[in-house]
């Protein structure tokens, strides 16, 4: 059984991912974007899709969550396929391409690899009470605010995304309530007052102990223990489990790269010290490097233009502003 053939496989599915997507396809590459989150968006739509970014070229101001739907729809037009749930564990050279191995042991052979892994592998931060509950009422981010729609939700975390998950729920949930087991809070304080200032019951010195089902197998409830005053127990048909992350390279870190402090050494190519490997964003590192989404997309368009002249030694290195393109 032969393997799925790509030109290029992207490696990392957020902002630099998506537009190295759209930019492949321009190219005339056929592409493949794998990614352990389950949606496309990386860091933006794991942390922050409600928060307004200020610093993409064209946007006066643009919803996080809105820029990766108008990075997705862009990449559309040349049909990427996307791998999303999965990990790239394997790379291994085959002939004058790259087999990259996915959990699961689906191999995908690709001429060339394109990493756009930002910071890493995300890894949320477990609520021990909620062992066994991940999509039955818990989660870790919220893809779409309206599933929560009249619920009662519960926010367990004290930094700036558990105080932006209960900023956006506000509008549509029945009720929103933040728990966090300290008294002080690591997010903004701007955050912080624009939430209380909304009446958003926040219970601090408190620990979610135990979630309870309604006899049907849906979250119902949960028992929370508040320091000083005992167990209470609140409504919610969701808890957002917003207690950050850990993040790392993963098996990336046993390619056969350059890799200093979880980022991947690049030259003015983006391409790595493995041969048809190269890297893109924030996980690529270069002297004089500053970690903007807008640099981002103009290292993907970088690398993309070197692999097209890898994978064709004919191609022109560059092919023209689009607005030439009929």
């Amino acid at each position: 059984m032969s393997s799925p053939e790509v030109d290029v496989l992207i490696v990392g599915a957020g902002p630099t991912g998506l537009f190295a997507a759209y930019y492949a396809g321009f190219r005339g590459l056929s592409t493949a974007v794998v990614d352990s989150l389950p949606e496309p968006g990386g860091q933006v739509t794991a942390m922050y899709p409600e928060k307004m970014i200020y610093d993409v070229g064209g946007f006066a101001a643009v919803r996080g969550r809105d820029l990766v739907k108008g990075l997705v729809e862009q990449a559309a037009q040349w049909n990427p396929e996307y791998l999303l749930g999965r990990k790239a564990e394997g790379l291994a050279t085959n002939g004058d391409g790259l087999d990259v191995t996915l959990d699961g042991g689906e191999v995908i052979h690709a001429g060339a690899v394109l990493i756009t892994a930002g910071i890493g592998e995300f890894t949320p931060r477990p609520l021990p009470a909620g062992d066994g509950w991940l999509g039955r009422g818990m989660v870790h981010f919220v893809p779409a605010l309206d599933v929560h729609a009249g619920q009662h939700v519960v926010v367990v975390g004290g930094g700036d995304s558990a105080f932006d998950w209960a900023l956006a729920l506000h509008p549509v949930a029945a009720s929103v309530t933040l728990v966090h087991r300290r008294a002080k809070f690591r997010a903004a304080q701007s955050i912080v007052r624009e939430v209380t200032e909304l009446g958003t019951r926040i219970i601090t010195d408190a620990e979610v102990v135990e979630l309870r089902d309604g006899g049907d197998g849906k979250l119902a409830e949960i028992v929370v223990d508040v320091k000083g005053s005992g167990l209470e127990t609140l409504p919610a048909q969701a808890v957002v489990a917003a207690l950050g992350f850990t993040a790392d390279l993963g098996p990336i870190e046993n390619w056969g790269l350059e890799i200093d402090h979880r980022a991947i050494g690049v030259d003015s190519t983006m391409a790595t010290a493995r041969d048809r490997v190269y890297a893109a964003g924030d996980v690529a590192a270069y002297p004089g490097k500053v970690k903007l989404i807008a640099t981002g997309f103009g290292e993907a368009a970088t690398a993309v233009n070197n692999i097209a002249v890898a994978l064709n030694p004919e191609a022109h290195l560059f092919p023209g502003h689009s607005s030439n393109v009929e």
